[in-house]
C-alpha cells in the first residue's frame, strides 16, 4: 500500500513540474527566445503540449478572459498539491488504521 501512495505521490510531483516547464516553454516560445522551427525544440514543446493541455483546457474555460494573462498553470498546481495533501492525509490514515 505504501508503494501505490509513494507512486501516486512522485507521478503527482512530475506533473508539476511538467505544468511548470510547460509554462516556462510557452513563455520563452512567445517572447522568441526559443526558436519553435527546430524540431528538438517543437517536440519538446508538443510533448509539454500535450500532456498538460487536457488538464489546462478546462480551467481555461471556467476563468473569465484576463487579457493575455494565463492564469491556469498557477491553479493547476494549486490543485495538484492540495490532492497531494490530500493523498498524504489518506496515506497516514490508512497506515494508522493498519497498526491498530
Amino acid at each position: 500500500m505504501n508503494a501505490l501512495f509513494w507512486l501516486l505521490n512522485e507521478l503527482i510531483s512530475l506533473y508539476k513540474w511538467a505544468v511548470i516547464l510547460a509554462a516556462v516553454y510557452s513563455m520563452l516560445a512567445s517572447f522568441g527566445v526559443l526558436d519553435t522551427r527546430n524540431r528538438i525544440v517543437w517536440t519538446i514543446g508538443d510533448f509539454l503540449y500535450r500532456i498538460t493541455e487536457p488538464a489546462l483546457r478546462p480551467i481555461r474555460n471556467m476563468l473569465p478572459n484576463f487579457g493575455g494573462i494565463d492564469i491556469s498553470p498557477v491553479i493547476l498546481i494549486v490543485l495538484l498539491q492540495a490532492l497531494q495533501i490530500l493523498l498524504g492525509e489518506i496515506w497516514v490514515r490508512a497506515a494508522g488504521a493498519m497498526y491498530f
